[in-house]
């Protein structure tokens, strides 16, 4: 069933990726009325994420922006699509880098940890290994087909990088820490935890939740540099990358010092154009779960 279902998808997928972007926006335009006007596809959940953390908005505004980010989740989406044909000079002219001479610095020394949030387009995010001369990797979520799991590989290969699940990591580092090889690692880390997993609880976007904390347990532990990518969107189809310094050793931050500040870097980010977060997650469904052994002590 799984092959079948990649053997009918996958010309269609492929016919989207070879569309000019004029046509792929089109198309884009045509989703979005389908999306938010038809189905109306978790149209309540993003409206009430905007209305949590953004409780002194009016009403009109929220609408606003609901709308502008279904506009451009449509995008996002078929600019993953078309990344299957995409060389590396159109993703470099699309997808600019601004400071890589930072990743270079610190991948002399040590492996480097990159965190971000679901922001913009984090699909492009990989291509900044066509720029770093360490070895590149993507932690993400196996799909459940196989076919499909194998395709997103390969596809992202293309680019210098090999995807890595969250329990292969700590295995790959130390193995090329063992190795003599330096490892550059993007990570998207603003996912939410089940409730009762969670090791940290704090306040994001102004609403206390549990927080995932992998990345800085990794680079405390395997000293690594952590950095932050922002990504910013300068118009459609154009986006900007720059790398702002959290920890140069990761063993010698403070603990929930690169949580925190991985935390407050992407609140700046969402503040700044709050239309590209990935809205439809339910991040903040485990509020005021917080259980007392948690509590901040004041």
């Amino acid at each position: 069933m799984q092959l079948l279902i990649f053997i009918i998808a996958y010309p269609w997928i492929w016919l989207v990726s070879r569309l000019p972007f004029r046509a792929l926006y089109a198309l884009s335009d045509f989703v979005y009325v389908l999306l938010f006007y038809v189905i109306g596809y978790r149209k309540k959940v993003v409206f009430n994420n905007l209305q949590l953390v953004f409780p002194e908005k009016p009403t009109e505004e929220l609408l606003v922006l609901q709308r502008k980010f279904y506009k451009h989740m449509c995008d996002m989406f078929l600019e993953m699509v078309k990344t299957m044909a995409l060389s590396k000079a159109e993703v470099k002219k699309r997808y600019a880098v601004q400071n890589i001479e930072l990743i270079n610095k610190l991948e002399k020394d040590r492996s480097v940890l990159v965190v971000c949030a679901h922001y913009a387009n984090w699909e492009w995010n990989v291509s900044i290994n066509n720029y770093v001369k360490a070895k590149g990797y993507a932690v993400y979520q196996p799909v459940s087909n196989r076919y499909f799991d194998n395709f997103v590989k390969s596809v992202r290969a293309k680019w210098n990088t090999k995807l890595i699940t969250q329990n292969q990591t700590v295995k790959t580092v130390v193995r090329d820490k063992r190795d003599g090889i330096k490892g550059v690692f993007g990570m998207v880390s603003d996912q939410s935890p089940q409730a009762h997993k969670a090791q940290y609880w704090t306040d994001f976007m102004g609403i206390t939740v549990p927080i995932f904390n992998g990345a800085e347990v990794m680079a405390r532990k395997l000293d690594l540099s952590v950095v932050f990518l922002k990504v910013s969107k300068v118009k459609r189809g154009y986006y900007k990358a720059e790398f702002i310094p959290i920890a140069e050793s990761g063993k010698e931050t403070p603990e929930n010092y690169i949580t925190d500040t991985f935390l407050r870097l992407t609140e700046q980010q969402i503040k700044e154009q709050p239309e590209y977060y990935f809205w439809t997650h339910k991040r903040w469904k485990h509020r005021n779960k917080q259980p007392a052994h948690f509590a901040k002590v004041s």
